[in-house]
């Protein structure tokens, strides 16, 4: 199984990345995905998740309205859309399996001005 991430950087508050994840190694279209991210200093959080059919989402309160999850099962890629980025978004963002049995190595976002 593999997980890749990809799509970090540096942006200024209110801007937009978007994160990508390629994932391998397993059946990704009967899998549900998430993304994490964990602060420094703090504890890795779930950020959004997806399920294997992909109309169903959720999201942590405070990302609610600004970050978009989805998945394209032909090309086995889920994806973060953050758009109106704050310096609290600033993490290591890490894809998974919905059940976080399988982890990717992460990417660094950086907002900041």
């Amino acid at each position: 199984v593999q997980l890749v991430e990809s799509g970090g950087g540096l942006v200024q508050p209110g801007g937009s990345l978007r994160l990508s994840c390629a994932a391998s190694g397993f059946t990704f279209s009967g899998s549900a995905m998430s993304w994490y991210r964990q602060a420094p200093g703090k504890e890795r959080e779930l950020v959004a998740g997806i399920s294997w059919v992909a109309g169903v989402t959720n999201y942590v309160d405070s990302v609610k309205g600004r970050f978009t999850i989805s998945r394209d099962n032909d090309k086995n890629m889920v994806y973060l859309q953050m758009n109106s980025l704050k310096p609290e978004d600033t993490a290591v963002y890490y894809c998974a399996t919905g059940g976080g049995r399988y982890w990717g190595k992460g990417t660094l976002v950086t907002v900041s001005s």
